[in-house]
């Protein structure tokens, strides 16, 4: 479980279940869910609506999670999440209960012989 604090906040990228596009939520913090294992809660929305610069996409999550205490996501519909601040802690899960094992994606350059 990760809550955070005032500087650090999730961008969690996600393909919308009922649409199917790709959807960019800010959040303060992301949980494991109580419905089981394939989910996450994602709460503490944050919306940019104050600057001078009015951004319709904004706007629109804005109106959507409106009244919405938090959103529970299938982790097979996540893209990504970053999280974003000087002092983030990383996403710690209650449940998680996977044994991962994360290897570097560099190759090493090809010799010619």
């Amino acid at each position: 479980m990760s809550s955070s604090s005032k500087d650090t906040y999730f961008i969690v990228t996600y393909r919308e279940p009922s649409e199917g596009k790709i959807v960019s939520l800010k959040a303060k913090t992301v949980t494991d869910s109580s419905l089981g294992l394939s989910f996450i809660t994602i709460s503490d929305f944050i919306f940019d609506t104050g600057s001078l610069v009015v951004n319709p996409a904004e706007e629109e999550m804005k109106k959507r999670f409106e009244g919405v205490k938090s959103l529970h996501l299938s982790i097979y519909s996540i893209i990504s999440i970053e999280e974003v601040g000087a002092e983030h802690k990383g996403l710690k899960f209650q449940k998680d209960k996977s044994n991962l094992v994360v290897f570097s994606s560099e190759q090493p350059p090809p010799t010619d012989k």
